[in-house]
């Protein structure tokens, strides 16, 4: 990159770097963008397939699950890093479609490739993109139905739409029968509205059983032991007392220096360490509590009293644990021990020490309208179980979307047929070059249930065809049943997402293709010396050469 002053060139960048520009740039970052789309595109739908991912550790991952795949793959190129981002926003926005939205991308970078070659400049495309993505988002929003909290059945089927086609399919009703008990009992009603914080829900994984024996706990499962064998295993009725202080002599704030010159000045000096942990217990004795909850360490003689006195104790427990343990037992996490009374306690019919798959756990459960639960997955192998756990993630997501949207609308592809069919319609009143644009977005929007009949092994053209005849005829609801291999009423079928899967997919994969088109140059200067740093999002050695 360098220009001529008076016959004397001036160079801007070293020799060795690599520039791209206008059509080189687009097309090298389109081409990203499409083999990333590509990757993913195999395991959409119900019949979609799994991909093995290995580290450099050797660690093995399986999953057809689109914000997992690409979070696992190790992606150099900065177009492509763009993509990953659509599944990572997707995945944080609403938990599922994340497959769905890279694929749109991918499509909306192919079609746009098709008009660039056709001399459409990337600005008019863009333009057109946008008026799209707005149309297309109102249509959606004017067919989408209505769902209610108390509706638990619709529920139950958009978690089972979610679940369908991942790992955890074997046990699916009873996972989505859990997962809108769980949504449900920590849904919270701010002003006119519903909230659904799916952090309140604790998801502990633990090799051994059958994914049937999943269970829903009532309270929250803590990773830990008692402190002392001498505690009751099991206490009923309990009193619990969260503490956010250690039960240990503390140590001073500035540097201190004690000098004993007498055996009788140690002894006190034990004698009123041993009396102050006592006096310890003896609070949380005279409050009336029966189990203790500590985030901090327990001493060693402290645990002693505690035992002695039949109380059930816990140390060093995760600070999210302990938030969750207050909104499940209605207790308050207490930092002065001298502040701690009855009305702190929180309450459960039962803690218990349990042991599952070879390691201590302990149950705090039976709590009374907890608005923090714990779900224990199972499964045959740690793979199973890390599958089972990203499908119940996902379909605890979709409910708790469901839930504060209350707006859904029919799977299998009805959407995007009914959103491109009313671009078509969209696109001869805009008229103009945005017109070819817009229309480009409809076939990119069609790609969803044409990968679905692609991945089923059905035509996708045939599909295609039936699918456009049936929306004209029969209305909005009209998807396709992959396991069928038919057109029909996807609601009726009971195929039912959230609406904001579909808005938010459709919005993601729209500003990232935007984004990419807009792109004209892209420069990238190469290490000049051994072992100078290479630019972020660069492998050694420059762009990444397809």
């Amino acid at each position: 990159m360098g220009t001529q002053l008076g016959g004397q060139p001036i160079l801007i960048l070293p020799e060795k770097a690599q520039r791209y520009m206008g059509r080189d740039a687009r097309r090298m970052n389109i081409l990203a963008g499409r083999i990333i789309a590509e990757a993913v595109r195999s395991t959409l739908g119900p019949k979609g397939m799994d991909k093995m991912l290995v580290s450099s550790l050797g660690d093995v991952t399986i999953t057809n699950d689109g914000a997992t795949i690409l979070k696992e793959m190790d992606v150099q190129h900065p177009a492509a890093k763009m993509m990953v981002e659509i599944a990572k926003t997707q995945d944080d926005e609403v938990g599922d479609g994340t497959t769905s939205a890279v694929v749109i991308a991918g499509e909306l970078l192919k079609r746009a490739e098709e008009l660039l070659d056709q001399e459409i400049h990337a600005s008019l495309i863009v333009k057109g993109y946008r008026m799209a993505t707005e149309h297309a988002i109102q249509t959606l929003n004017e067919i989408a139905g209505k769902v209610d909290v108390t509706d638990e059945p619709t529920l139950e089927k958009i978690a089972l739409t979610s679940i369908t086609g991942k790992g955890a399919e074997i046990g699916r009703e009873p996972l989505a029968k859990l997962a809108v008990k769980a949504v449900r009992q920590i849904v919270e009603k701010v002003g006119n509205r519903y909230v659904a914080d799916i952090d309140h829900i604790k998801v502990d994984k633990k090799e051994g059983g059958s994914v049937e024996d999943t269970q829903l706990i009532n309270g929250i499962i803590i990773d830990k032991e008692r402190v002392h064998p001498g505690m009751p295993r099991r206490v009923g009725d309990a009193k619990i007392a969260l503490l956010n202080s250690a039960l240990e002599i503390e140590k001073t704030e500035v540097d201190a220096k004690i000098s004993i010159t007498s055996p009788d000045q140690l002894r006190a000096f034990l004698s009123e360490e041993e009396h102050m942990l006592k006096e310890m217990i003896d609070k949380i004795k005279a409050a009336g509590a029966t189990v203790v909850i500590c985030q901090k360490g327990i001493d060693d003689l402290a645990q002693h009293y505690l035992a002695k006195a039949g109380i059930f104790a816990v140390r060093r427990v995760k600070e999210s644990d302990m938030e969750k343990l207050a909104r499940a037992t209605k207790g308050r996490i207490v930092t002065n021990l001298n502040d701690l009374t009855l009305n702190d306690l929180g309450e459960a019919k039962l803690v218990e020490e349990r042991k599952i798959a070879g390691e201590e756990m302990t149950f705090i459960e039976g709590c009374k309208d907890p608005k923090a639960v714990s779900i224990l997955v199972r499964g045959g192998t740690e793979h199973v179980v890390d599958e089972v756990e990203r499908a119940l993630h996902d379909a605890l997501c979709v409910v708790g979307v469901a839930i504060e949207d209350g707006k859904i609308v029919a799977g299998g592809g009805a959407p995007e047929i009914e959103v491109a069919r009313k671009l078509r319609e969209h696109a001869t009143k805009v008229g103009g070059r945005e017109q070819l644009a817009i229309n480009a977005f409809a076939d990119a929007v069609e790609s969803i249930p044409r990968s679905l009949a692609e991945n089923s092994g059905l035509d996708p053209i045939d599909m295609l065809a039936a699918l456009k005849a049936r929306h004209e005829k029969d209305g909005a609801r009209m998807g396709l049943n992959v396991f069928s291999g038919k057109v029909e009423d996807m609601s009726a079928r009971g195929v039912i997402e959230p609406l904001r899967i579909k808005t938010q997919a459709i919005k993601s994969a729209s500003e990232a293709a935007t984004m990419i088109l807009r792109i004209d140059d892209v420069i990238a200067a190469s290490a000049l010396e051994r072992g100078a740093p290479t630019p972020p999002g660069m492998p050694p050695g420059g762009m990444p050469e397809y």
